[in-house]
């Protein structure tokens, strides 16, 4: 089958496109999917680059197929599994290998599709609207009237989130790295809509707040941004850093959280939010529906053909992409 592996951790170099890699079979637990459609995503950056390499949460070792993200029809089960059934349409995420024609995928990750959801659609929402959905209801537990500042605003998970939280009555203050990023966010329902400015969105947040801060930041960016987040937050709230764009912060003493007003801070991880197929189904189907009633909207900016694929990736890493980016197989 075709499938884009790598046999080595490092630059754009070491990706291979074959046409004569295995299928995979179904071990226990498991189900075969023909693949449809996969999301392309920035995971699939840091797997390349290793940064999974002695991750416990996300176990993905070389030699590896790339992609964890994507939509097919179920062909076989493998011992263990009495659902989903096979010619069922499912998406998952979080489970490599869905840059190929067949993925072997654990059944525990997998929510069974609507007829009324397209592969490309469920491709391009299943990562980004779950991580959304688990950041905003679990994370955060936000509810109406509180408020929040949505890094990088314009991205697959930033967009999710304004439109998420906007949906649940919170006032989203937004950033992201250049004009058209900002009028993306306004698009989609931030009040404000701030460049990073060195750090000075911390001030403009505070000033925009009658010097309060808000109740939570959303910082996938880490390096470039963390400390500038907590400057941002009102006293006893909380950042949520997850994720590391811009690079890790490797040198933060926890005397700073209290110094910047007895702050939370965490760093979670999608995967502990989706323990068991009944938590991935929830999350997949509020997504959904959000989707069919249209207060969530996600933008399929680019498609790609399967040999496209590392074209996609080099646009991400670039930091062009706006919007999602699917790959049909």
């Amino acid at each position: 089958m075709r499938a884009i592996t790598i046999d080595s951790h490092g630059g754009p170099e070491v990706v291979r496109v074959r046409d004569d890699a295995p299928v995979p079979v179904a071990g226990p637990g498991e189900i075969l999917v023909r693949v449809a459609c996969a999301g392309v995503n920035f995971m699939d950056i840091h797997t390349r680059q290793g940064k999974y390499a002695d991750s416990q949460t996300y176990p993905v070792r070389i030699p590896c197929t790339l992609g964890m993200e994507g939509a097919g029809v179920v062909v076989a089960a493998g011992p263990g599994v009495a659902h989903p059934a096979v010619g069922q349409r499912v998406a998952w995420c979080i489970a490599w290998g869905s840059f190929a024609e067949y993925a072997a995928i654990p059944a525990r990750l997998v929510a069974v599709l609507p007829d009324t959801i397209a592969f490309d659609t469920a491709a391009s929402a299943m990562f980004q609207g779950c991580t959304a959905h688990y950041l905003l209801h679990d994370a955060a537990a936000l509810t109406a009237g509180a408020n929040c500042l949505v890094h990088a605003a314009s991205g697959s998970i930033g967009q999710i989130l304004v439109q998420m939280a906007t949906r649940m009555g919170i006032e989203v203050y937004a950033t992201a790295s250049t004009e058209e990023k900002r009028a993306v966010a306004l698009a989609r329902g931030a009040v404000a809509a701030l460049p990073y400015d060195d750090g000075g969105f911390a001030d403009r947040v505070r000033t925009l707040t009658g010097g309060r801060g808000v109740d939570v930041v959303f910082d996938s960016l880490g390096k470039a941004t963390l400390r500038d987040s907590m400057r941002a937050t009102r006293k006893r709230g909380l950042v949520i850093n997850y994720g590391n764009v811009s690079g890790s912060v490797k040198d933060l003493d926890p005397y700073e959280l209290g110094e910047a007003g007895s702050l939370f801070l965490t760093r979670p991880r999608l995967a502990d939010h989706m323990a068991d197929a009944a938590t991935v189904q929830r999350r997949a189907d509020d997504v959904f529906a959000a989707i069919l009633d249209g207060s969530l909207r996600i933008d399929i900016t680019d498609r790609y053909a399967f040999d496209e694929i590392p074209k996609g990736h080099a646009r991400i890493e670039a930091r062009e992409q706006v919007g999602k980016a699917v790959a049909w197989i």
